[in-house]
């Protein structure tokens, strides 16, 4: 009899699904991640000589929507040019059907672990302003993510931030959804944006689809109301990656959340869009103003708080009037006697 250990049959097991690559560029070198839908391997480009991710859909689902699902990813992902948003290389089908694509092997943290870590809350709102920035990007292109949470963030090795995992993202311009809130560049008539071929594909969703990660999902989303998503579905995943955040800084620093912040948190996690930021770049916006010790939108600041704000933001110039006015009272007293 020959015995086999626990993990080898594991791995037996996982054979079916590992790619074929041969007839590309590509050699496997091993699995990264697996979601739903994909798995994403480490590669390397044999012709360039460096290292990739491939994503390519999980053997079983052959289905047309799901193969049109990781192709319109693709299609969007290399319409979104964004340095916090991992580029597209190449992209095909295997020969036994599955479609696939090639990105940039992101190396770095994610969100999650970074938030566990020794950061403290000024850092951590640093770091949330600049994950606003792709997805403020992708917004203004008529593009909504769907799935933001702390997973789905890395922070590189060299400290840049990328938003991952666009496959369940949303074209604005489909099947009747609100139109964007922030205005696109103006085109000639003869020039077409990158994702217009993507809009004219058919919709992979409809009222009823919940999608995204509970937690992490507007009410909206919650309900299944495919329809109402917009760029403020966003705003609410990202004030609840704001909250996570704050929260474990605040912990860590045994200090209570400030107010002027537990305001914002608040306004991006409102119930109702209306109530919510407009944009993911006017929540930054207020997120920096707090940060820089400036007065936030989101907050109405009671006098007394303005007063000490001003003078935390200006504590030479009252050190400097104080110290004169000490002078003054001495000289004073020690001469006026």
């Amino acid at each position: 009899m020959i015995w086999i250990s626990d993990d080898a049959i594991a791995r037996l097991g996982s054979l079916p699904e590992l790619p074929d690559l041969s007839g590309t560029r590509y050699r496997l070198i091993g699995e990264l991640d697996r979601g739903g839908m994909g798995v994403v391997y480490a590669a390397e480009d044999l012709v360039l000589g460096r290292e990739v991710a491939i994503k390519v859909l999980r053997s079983g689902l052959l289905r047309a929507d799901a193969a049109d699902r990781l192709e319109r990813e693709a299609k969007i992902l290399a319409a979104l040019e964004h340095p916090g948003i991992a580029p597209v290389h190449d992209a095909g089908t295997l020969a036994d059907g599955r479609s696939w694509y090639v990105m940039k092997r992101v190396r770095g943290t994610r969100v999650d672990e970074v938030a566990t870590s020794r950061i403290t809350l000024a850092e951590s709102l640093r770091l949330f302003a600049r994950i606003c920035e792709p997805v403020a990007f992708a917004h203004a292109r008529g593009v909504v993510h769907r799935d933001l949470k702390p997973e789905n963030v890395m922070v590189g090795e060299f400290g840049e931030v990328l938003v991952m995992d666009w496959g369940v993202a949303k074209l604005l311009r489909d099947d009747g959804g609100p139109a964007s809130e922030t205005p696109e560049p103006a085109t000639s008539p003869s020039s077409a944006s990158p994702l217009d071929h993507v809009a004219g594909s058919r919709s992979l969703t409809s009222d009823g689809d919940v999608i995204g990660t509970r937690g992490y999902m507007a009410p909206e989303q919650e309900r299944g109301e495919t329809s109402a998503i917009s760029q403020r579905t966003d705003v609410w995943s990202l004030g609840a990656i704001l909250r996570d955040l704050a929260t474990a800084a605040c912990t860590r620093e045994r200090r209570s959340l400030p107010k002027p912040l537990a305001a914002i948190i608040a306004k991006a996690t409102a119930p109702g869009p209306a109530d919510r930021y407009a944009s993911a770049a006017e929540l930054a916006e207020d997120v920096v103003r707090f940060a820089d010790g400036h007065r936030v939108s989101a907050y109405r600041e009671p006098v007394w708080e303005r007063a000490l704000r001003w003078i935390r933001g200006n504590r030479t110039a009252v050190a400097v009037v104080l110290a004169y006015l000490v002078m003054r009272t001495v000289i004073y007293l020690w001469f006026g006697r």
